[in-house]
């Protein structure tokens, strides 16, 4: 990452004009629009793309793109989109996108291995006038009308001046930074743009936001800090919807502390998690927190992966970081920071309506005193351990992450075996 995009991560712009998106129904259809609508660039990082309904109708959106001469990058993470195959990637190529992974996946006996350390990512920018930033990745499970048990999650869709640093921290990533020339005209054409354009966001009406991201180079706690820091400034409302709860202890003490100064703090996790140990390890968490005064709140409906949370009235985000430690400690993440109370009372009604409609509250229990010294300490050893895991993750996975072009498996040959 170059020092011009590591200056400017976390940098508040005001401005921006920023929507929330709720699971696939309301996200999908806005970005295959804008990318219908491309003249310029597509720039898009998802951890997951899938080969699905939805996966390959975002397939055809940007091949349409790239064959009426727009500019397509797509960066996919290796392990989480690891069976595209040869058909869905040639004619995405052959369409003229640009396809690249991060870390390709590596299998021993079939099972893949180098799950830490992922591009978490899930942006989409174009043509430097409108991006996407969320937790909703390219697949069918995010989508209630295609499936049951599809996941509750969220995005944003932005417009305003944050959109040019997206735009170039994923040109960074794509290890395509634009040659000045190119990237001053881009700058000029978007200016024109926004000076006809009379519905565009004036920097005195639009939202102030930051572009937050964590990596293993110079951003390593960038999105947490922003988390502890609204935390310990709270003076009345804490809500965080968070799929993968498992946050370090000081995260956890922060929490406590604003509880026990009389801050509501709700936290809606998940009651009927895609992955159960999960669950299992946030509930270690419990009591800790309960006997502070913090109220948990299990979501029952469908698996939760939403990435969000509101403090009292002005202060929201909205991103792919969970609160657990691959996303605080090892992933790349991107998360956006509001500074802005009608987004913020847009996503807590939203939030408050989850909470009443679909959500078991959790209670204190009370063991005697023998079973509640053995639940300290249980929760006290796994916690430890589970925190110290990402440092000893970084020490064995210390090599430099690669970015590669995707070339699709060559065909098998006639009368093969």
């Amino acid at each position: 990452m170059n020092t011009a995009t590591r200056s400017m991560n976390s940098r508040w712009l005001p401005g921006n004009r920023i929507e929330l998106l709720c699971c696939g129904e309301d996200y999908y259809p806005r970005v295959f629009q804008a990318i219908d609508a491309a003249k310029h660039a597509v720039l898009i990082e998802t951890f997951i793309w899938f080969d699905d309904s939805v996966g390959r109708e975002l397939r055809a959106a940007l091949m349409r793109a790239a064959e009426r001469g727009v500019e397509v990058h797509v960066l996919v993470d290796g392990w989480g989109s690891p069976d595209l195959g040869a058909e869905f990637t040639q004619g995405l190529l052959d369409a003229g996108v640009r396809l690249r992974a991060f870390e390709p996946v590596r299998r021993l006996f079939g099972a893949r291995i180098n799950m830490l350390g992922r591009m978490h990512n899930k942006l989409a920018v174009v043509d430097g006038r409108v991006a996407f930033v969320g937790g909703i990745n390219y697949s069918r499970d995010h989508v209630i009308g295609l499936d049951p048990q599809a996941k509750l999650d969220y995005a944003v869709r932005l417009e305003g001046p944050l959109v040019e640093q997206i735009e170039a921290y994923c040109r960074t990533k794509l290890n395509t930074p634009q040659p000045p020339r190119e990237m001053w005209l881009q700058r000029w054409r978007r200016l024109r743009q926004r000076r006809h354009a009379d519905d565009s966001p004036r920097p005195d009406e639009g939202a102030v936001a930051a572009f937050v991201t964590r990596d293993n180079d110079r951003h390593t706690t960038d999105i947490e800090r922003h988390y502890r820091a609204a935390i310990r400034s709270a003076r009345s409302r804490i809500l965080i919807a968070n799929a993968y709860f498992f946050p370090g202890y000081r995260l956890v003490r922060d929490l406590r502390r604003a509880a026990r100064r009389g801050v509501r703090v709700d936290l809606i996790l998940q009651g009927n998690p895609d992955m159960p140990w999960v669950q299992r390890a946030t509930m270690l968490l419990y009591e800790h927190l309960l006997r502070a005064g913090v109220r948990i709140h299990e979501y029952t409906e469908r698996p939760l992966h939403a990435k969000v949370a509101v403090i009292d009235d002005h202060w929201a985000t909205v991103g792919s970081s969970n609160l657990d430690p691959t996303s605080l400690s090892l992933n790349l993440e991107a998360n956006v920071v509001v500074r802005d109370q009608a987004f913020a009372a847009v996503l807590r009604d939203t939030l408050d309506q989850v909470l009443r409609r679909s959500c078991e509250p959790v209670r204190l229990s009370r063991p005697g005193r023998l079973r509640s010294a053995w639940i300290v300490l249980r929760s006290l050893v796994v916690f430890h351990a589970l925190r110290r895991f990402p440092a000893w993750a970084r020490w064995a996975h210390h090599a430099r992450p690669r970015v590669v072009p995707v070339q699709p498996e060559p065909a098998p040959m006639q009368g093969g075996r």
